[in-house]
């Protein structure tokens, strides 16, 4: 075999091997996988298709909403589209201790399954803060942390509602 020949037969496999990796891709029920981030307006308008897959559910926690059981480590609030008070929200269940910075008004991404009950049931939680980090100054107390992240979150209230 001359080395075009070999050569060509090398290209043409792996072509071969190409098309027939995009092909398992293309029709290998890698739906099944996917992972669905949505919105508490945008899960509500699926309907039907909201139930039962797994879904990305990201908003803001409604403000008064947080029922939390703590000899049970229930969690139960309301995850709204936006801060302003007729936003479209949606109940969230969760069976795990909420994060430190967790509380009304933050942003949140739980992830889990919608169920006929209007009921988002949460495997995972977690919170959107702020990434500016300011170590404390020397004499400054450790608890310091909590005024800038709740100063941020009442900016980002008031800027929101406007």
């Amino acid at each position: 075999m001359s080395p075009v020949a070999r050569n060509r037969l090398i290209a043409v496999g792996a072509l071969l091997m190409a098309g027939a990796g995009l092909a398992f891709v293309a029709f290998g029920n890698i739906g099944e996988n996917l992972v669905y981030y949505w919105s508490p307006a945008e899960m509500l308008t699926q309907g039907e298709k909201a139930y039962g897959p797994t879904i990305r559910l990201g908003g803001v926690v409604k403000p008064g909403s947080i029922q939390w059981n703590a000899e049970h480590t229930t969690l139960h609030f309301q995850v709204a589209t936006d801060h302003t008070p007729q936003s479209v929200a949606v109940t969230v269940r969760s069976v795990e201790v909420p994060p430190q910075m967790f509380r009304d008004g933050i942003g949140v991404v739980v992830e889990g399954t919608f169920d006929k009950s209007q009921v988002f049931a949460s495997n995972r939680l977690m919170v959107n803060h702020s990434n500016e980090y300011r170590a404390p100054k020397p004499g400054e107390e450790p608890r310091k942390w909590q005024e800038t992240v709740e100063g941020s979150t009442t900016a980002a209230n008031t800027t929101g509602a406007q």
